[in-house]
């Protein structure tokens, strides 16, 4: 598990003075164990007092067959940051909006190891961990028919919305803020 962890921060954080430190730094939490990896840092830029985040993705791009989404590892490592520097768990407010092909990586067992020859969804768990931990999951339902890919076959707690369109613009109205990465 170590292994994979710093395999995902070296492919999600490059800059060089991360990289100066090594990824021995890196760990999980503490809201959720095992996803989303992140390292301390002497921080400059102070987050305010009160500051609450309402913050989404948009998310695209499939993860590799039997593999985590590092999109959507990346909303784990926001919360566990976040969490870590101080900013308390009711003060973040996460929504991924799910389109294209990353439907199935927030699919059930039967729906995407029927798309990956029969490989189980590692996203799963951290699907479940997200959403245990208040991240609101949207799927744009023009992809879910463009795919083949019914209510019912979501996993638990994921959303169907009308579109990844519609779903950003209600999220925009909410006050969310589109993260660029």
């Amino acid at each position: 598990m170590r292994s994979i962890l710093l395999t995902l921060a070296a492919a999600l954080l490059t800059s060089a003075a991360v990289q100066a430190q090594g990824f021995d730094t890196f760990s999980t939490g503490p809201l959720i164990e095992g996803f989303g990896p992140h390292a301390p840092i002497e921080n400059e830029m102070p987050i305010p007092e009160g500051m609450v985040f309402r913050h989404s993705y948009d998310i695209a791009d499939e993860g590799e067959a039997g593999s985590l989404n590092r999109r959507l590892v990346t909303a784990a490592r926001f919360l566990n940051m976040h969490a870590a520097a101080g900013v308390p768990a009711e003060n973040m407010r996460l929504a991924l909006v799910i389109h294209g092909g990353a439907i199935h990586d927030v699919a059930d067992t039967a729906t995407y190891g029927a798309r990956h020859d029969g490989a189980e969804n590692a996203n799963a768990a951290l699907i479940a961990a997200l959403i245990e931990n208040g991240v609101e999951i949207y799927v744009c339902g023009q992809s879910a028919v463009y795919y083949g890919v019914d209510n019912d076959e979501l996993l638990p707690g994921v959303t169907m919305a009308l579109s990844a369109m519609t779903a950003h613009a209600i999220l925009q109205q909410d006050g969310y803020t589109l993260n660029p990465f």
